[in-house]
């Protein structure tokens, strides 16, 4: 009955010694966690306000693909920073010495920083892309290997989805050589080949004036910068002469705008009989020196045999 009532007494004890810590240090600690919760979400939304505030003043879209990408980079970086503050305070509402173990995690730091060197170099990389502002959210870029459009980017990595859907995650640290299609302007260069017996005059003519019916186009006016620049002819090809040129174009817009003059320009050709060809091949059998040709054998499509005197013969290829 004495042992009983005695650990009645101890229970008691240690229920009132529960109770003390949640309403002193337990709700101490609950409070730090729901501020450190609150600062999380007054930062994403301040951080948002300025950064569409700035953007909007400028009406750019350069702009407004930089502000998303800073967007990322900064909360990502002062939700690190609020929640080790946020352990720190916690150490101290348990009583525990911080200073001993700021100098555990600095000597610890070390020690990883040897043994986590690609991370070391991913956020050397990350930042300095990020500062000299090579890759921005919305861009579409080649790096690693790999293009795409940029879906993230932090300190870290760059994350890109390619037409076909496929995400890739590539580490900063693997990134040598940053190709942007897509920053301040873009171009859409075209090789268009048309037959040799054509006129080169009159087809850079039809070029022009498909280029400024487009341009007039209300649809795609707001996206093409200037007139359409006609290079000159740019190689005799094997079987074409090859006319280069190009359109100025918004970021990310020359997709749409070089397949849509495709489109008319194929047209044009049609109906100015401008031939574009086909790779083809003369196929020569050869004379005598007397200037004979020797007899070919032909195998006809529906199985007779036949001969033929020709000096050449031309098959599709």
């Amino acid at each position: 009955m004495f042992n009983l009532q005695l650990d009645q007494v101890n229970w008691n004890a240690y229920l009132e010694q529960v109770y003390l810590w949640l309403i002193s240090t337990g709700a101490e600690i609950l409070l730090i966690i729901v501020g450190a919760l609150v600062a999380m979400r007054l930062t994403r939304a301040l951080i948002r306000r300025l950064l569409a505030s700035l953007a909007g003043r400028t009406h750019d879209i350069e702009a407004v693909k930089r502000a998303d990408t800073l967007r990322e980079v900064i909360q990502y970086v002062l939700n690190i920073g609020i929640w080790v503050l946020a352990g720190i305070m916690i150490l101290g509402a348990l009583g525990i010495e911080i200073g001993p173990i700021l100098a555990a995690a600095g000597v610890l730091g070390l020690a990883v920083s040897f043994g986590a060197q690609n991370l070391v170099q991913d956020v050397i990389s990350g930042f300095f892309i990020l500062f000299e502002d090579q890759i921005r959210v919305g861009d579409v870029v080649q790096v690693a290997g790999k293009s795409g459009l940029v879906e993230k980017v932090n300190l870290r990595m760059v994350i890109l989805r390619d037409l076909s859907g496929n995400v890739h995650y590539i580490r900063n640290g693997q990134i040598d050589v940053v190709t942007n299609m897509t920053k301040e302007f873009s171009y859409y260069v075209f090789d268009i080949g048309v037959a040799y017996r054509e006129n080169v005059d009159e087809v850079i003519e039809i070029i022009k004036a498909v280029g400024a019916d487009l341009r007039q186009d209300p649809e795609y006016r707001d996206d093409i910068l200037d007139d359409i620049e006609v290079l000159g002819l740019d190689r005799f090809g094997d079987s074409a002469v090859v006319i280069k040129a190009r359109f100025k174009t918004l970021p990310i817009k020359q997709w749409r705008v070089g397949r849509e003059y495709n489109r008319r320009l194929k047209a044009a050709f049609d109906a100015r009989d401008i031939e574009i060809p086909f790779p083809h091949m003369t196929v020569y059998m050869g004379v005598d020196k007397d200037g004979s040709a020797p007899p070919m054998r032909v195998q006809l499509a529906n199985g007779r045999d036949g001969n033929a005197d020709a000096h050449t013969g031309e098959a599709a290829a």
